[in-house]
């Protein structure tokens, strides 16, 4: 269902906005399968990941995933909204070994859901095991062509994986009800507009916002007295009239807002609405 809702927000893109997000999934597929590939060849590099895989507590592991996750739905909603988008998450940035961890874990997942024998096998023996099976994913795949739904599906279908166990662990991790500021570089990127023909409301101090006067305009395009705003946002990423959500620093609570508007667009065009 997750999927089928995600590939309908996609179609609502057009043609050279879906052929960008493509291509940039493409090229970041092929980097990944790249490392993983090297990973799986070396002995040596497989060990010293596969240690440090290990070393990991259960959240340092949900840190990991949601990491990867996170800049993973930014390649996918980058053409939804643009304005309120925020620059790269500090959080996305990984380090070559945290990256080959985060990509062998969830390679590690998908052998245990398709191919558990493999994993059933002494530790010495998984990198032959899990090389063979990475070889046949990867033809199987090349198979289906490079195409929207070749490239697409499979990147889908990670980030459902991915979302279902962070959504699963972030109950334990995530205080629920919380509230979250507004991601800084958002904040100061916030624009100034003139107040034209006067008699709107400041809705947080409840007085009129004077006709020429520069006040903030949100991305969802309400207005407010920056004195009024710049305190607000500080305290939530949400617009005080609409509950439109800024970006935020923290890592789940911006995969809770891209996911939340990525299905929110797939919902809308299954049910014939216009975005």
């Amino acid at each position: 269902m997750e999927e089928t809702i995600i590939m309908a927000a996609l179609s609502t893109l057009t043609s050279p906005q879906l052929t960008d997000i493509t291509s940039s999934i493409l090229s970041q597929t092929v980097h990944h399968r790249s490392r993983l590939s090297s990973l799986l060849c070396s002995p040596s590099l497989f060990s010293l990941t596969f240690h440090h895989l290990h070393s990991l507590t259960l959240t340092q592991k949900t840190f990991l995933i949601s990491k990867h996750l996170l800049s993973s739905l930014y390649h996918l909603t980058r053409h939804f909204h643009p304005t309120a988008l925020a620059p790269p998450h500090p959080n996305t940035t990984f380090k070559h070994r945290d990256l080959d961890a985060a990509l062998l874990l969830i390679f590690l997942c998908d052998v245990h859901q398709e191919n558990p024998g493999i994993l059933e096998t002494p530790h010495t023996e998984w990198r032959e095991g899990l090389s063979k099976h990475f070889s046949e994913t990867v033809l199987r795949q090349t198979s289906i062509g490079v195409h929207y739904g070749g490239v697409l599906l499979p990147y889908v279908e990670v980030i459902i994986r991915c979302w279902r166990f962070v959504g699963m662990m972030a109950g334990c991790l995530v205080k629920e009800g919380r509230e979250l500021a507004a991601a800084p570089a958002v904040v100061v990127a916030l624009q100034a507009v003139e107040v034209r023909g006067g008699g709107e409301e400041c809705v947080i101090c409840r007085e009129e916002m004077s006709e020429g006067r520069d006040v903030c305009e949100l991305p969802c395009e309400h207005l407010f007295h920056w004195m009024c705003i710049l305190p607000w946002l500080k305290k939530t990423n949400t617009c005080p009239c609409c509950r439109f959500q800024l970006p935020t620093e923290d890592v789940f609570g911006e995969i809770e807002r891209l996911w939340s508007a990525l299905i929110k667009i797939g919902d809308g065009a299954l049910n014939g609405e216009c975005t």
